[in-house]
């Protein structure tokens, strides 16, 4: 079925990352930055290139299309979803994708900042690469492979089905979102308007996995306010608020609880942001576990640590809000079992073997779980993400065309016949 195909996904992938599509975390606007829309705007054009009739654009930058259904059998509608913003970490203005055909396996440096190398040292995954092709940035930016991948390989599957309509499939959504890098990928969403039952993010890594849980994540924000002074005449007047919230960093864990010091299952406590002055000063945290108790036990660790800090100074005051980022999805998939099967039946149907595991952050399916769309994540290939070493494999990218198409076909096969 595919051995004749002419695969889009990396032509599509070369010209979308070249859009600036970077969102901004302390814009009061949604979506966060209007240069999203902009790619968006190509991407309803080129659905409605392709024969997508309903493809649309709205105010908030989500774009919703659909590829009806073609099969006499009742199938569950299915949503693909993958984000069009590039995370605030780095730079994602002038990107300039490189294509290395056929990779010999040697150091790749990158040639706008010749200090910034790839290695199959430092990328054990290269290594999977050598004789395939392999697209980098230029060494000045990220490459926006988070996650343009997965928007480019949505945008195959769907030329490949309009092109293919012996492919038998039900009713099939899409939807591109913003601002998912800054935790809002569904703050705008119309749940009602896509109107699917279940759905998909393209937003994994390595070829083969398949995750289906997530962190559950909050935010921490302490507020410390001070006694200000003039500083020649502030002796047992002032209180410096910046001293005290150093003292509140200094007291986190240094051998635990960090994203340096932890893998695999454990969760975290992430100083982001510091900001202030001696009057007033604000640091910003972000708090991860796999399980609510957990998350709630890190909570109350660090609201601990400011406690005791605060109350060497009895003249200063302090503020802790939390607010809820998302929750582990799994909750929400292990009540529809199917959803995982189907995907690890269409893997298989691509030659692909199953990794199932857990993804140390999030994506819009932790959120898109819990509003009533159960939605494990499917691999792109991206690699080192969100730096200027990030890389992504063409293999990699058209077996994640292979197995969308393979799903929906798996999902139509598994369904009811009418009446």
């Amino acid at each position: 079925m595919f051995k004749d195909y002419n695969y889009t996904c990396v032509e599509r992938f070369m010209r979308y990352v070249r859009i600036d599509t970077q969102s901004d975390p302390k814009s009061g606007q949604s979506p966060s930055t209007e240069k999203q829309k902009n790619l968006g705007k190509i991407l309803v054009e080129e659905l409605l290139a392709i024969g997508v009739t309903d493809a649309a654009l709205d105010e908030f930058g989500y774009v919703y299309a659909t590829i009806p259904s073609n099969t006499d059998k009742v199938v569950p509608v299915i949503c693909f979803c993958s984000h069009v913003d590039t995370a605030p970490d780095c730079s994602g203005t002038n990107v300039k994708p490189i294509l290395h055909n056929i990779y010999d396996g040697k150091n790749i440096i990158l040639p706008d900042d010749t200090t910034q190398v790839l290695s199959t040292e430092e990328f054990k995954y290269l290594k999977e690469h050598i004789g395939k092709s392999i697209i980098t940035a230029s060494g000045n930016t990220l490459l926006g492979a988070d996650d343009k991948a997965g928007v480019a390989e949505i945008m195959d599957m769907a030329n490949f089905l309009i092109t293919h309509s012996e492919v038998k499939h039900g009713t099939i959504k899409i939807l591109f979102t913003p601002d998912e890098e800054i935790g809002k990928g569904t703050a705008n969403l119309n749940i009602g308007k896509l109107g699917a039952d279940f759905g998909y993010t393209l937003d994994g890594g390595e070829l083969g996995t398949l995750e289906d849980e997530t962190f559950s994540a909050d935010a921490a924000e302490i507020t410390v306010h001070g006694v200000i002074a003039h500083p020649g005449y502030a002796k047992d007047t002032l209180v410096n608020a910046l001293k005290i919230a150093g003292e509140i960093l200094s007291r986190l864990p240094k051998k635990e609880l960090s994203p340096e010091t932890t893998d695999k299952r454990k969760g975290f406590i992430h100083p982001v942001r510091v900001e202030g002055l001696a009057e007033r000063a604000t640091l910003e945290f972000i708090i991860r576990d796999f399980t609510g108790s957990g998350l709630k036990a890190n909570t109350e660790r660090l609201q601990k640590v400011a406690e005791e800090v605060l109350h060497k100074h009895p003249k200063a005051k302090m503020e802790f809000k939390i607010t809820e980022q998302y929750r582990n999805m799994k909750d929400v998939l292990d009540q529809h079992p199917q959803v995982m099967k189907y995907a690890e039946e269409a893997y298989k149907k691509s030659g692909v073997k199953v990794r199932r595991q857990s993804i140390r952050g999030g994506t819009d399916g932790s959120r898109l779980s819990f509003i009533g769309l159960p939605c494990p994540n499917i691999f792109t290939g991206m690699q080192g993400i969100h730096s200027k070493k990030e890389w992504i494999g063409v293999r990699d990218m058209k077996k994640a065309v292979e197995v969308l198409v393979n799903l929906v076909q798996v999902w139509e096969k598994r369904s009811n016949d009418k009446g």
